[in-house]
């Protein structure tokens, strides 16, 4: 008896590794080695030349500063690094920090703002965006 339970151990952790192998298979799926780390895609379309394609504009959303002098400067050379929106989220700021906030802009992030423009969208958030004179 003894003898019987040392030959079937054996035998069912073989089966039992073999029934996990089959299972871990058909989980996997089915590749051969020359199709490991193929990654299949679909086929591009065909481009047909008498048709016509374009691409719509990429959106913007619109977002609404306030009219004054400098205005397009704002809109010119802050829009090159984040959007206008991230001047209208901001809390009024005094105008000491608007000066610090710009010349950090230009010389530590290195938006290469000319220095006459720097100065109009200094004064047209002084003029605009402080706690005297914030629109709500």
């Amino acid at each position: 008896m003894k003898n019987r339970g040392r030959a079937i151990f054996p035998v069912m952790c073989s089966l039992l590794m073999a029934v996990g192998i089959v299972y871990a298979n058909l989980k996997k799926g089915y590749y051969s080695p020359a199709e490991l780390g193929i990654i299949r895609q679909v086929a591009p379309i065909e481009l047909l030349p008498d048709s016509n394609y374009q691409a719509s504009a990429y959106p913007v959303p619109a977002v609404d500063l306030a009219p004054g002098d400098g205005l397009h400067d704002v809109q010119i050379y802050c829009s090159t690094c984040h959007s206008p929106r991230y001047i209208t989220m901001q809390p009024p700021l005094p105008a000491a920090t608007w000066e610090a906030e710009v010349n950090k802009m230009n010389k530590t992030f290195g938006a290469g703002i000319p220095e006459d423009n720097t100065k109009r969208i200094i004064l047209y958030l002084q003029a605009h965006y402080t706690a005297e004179n914030r629109k709500q």
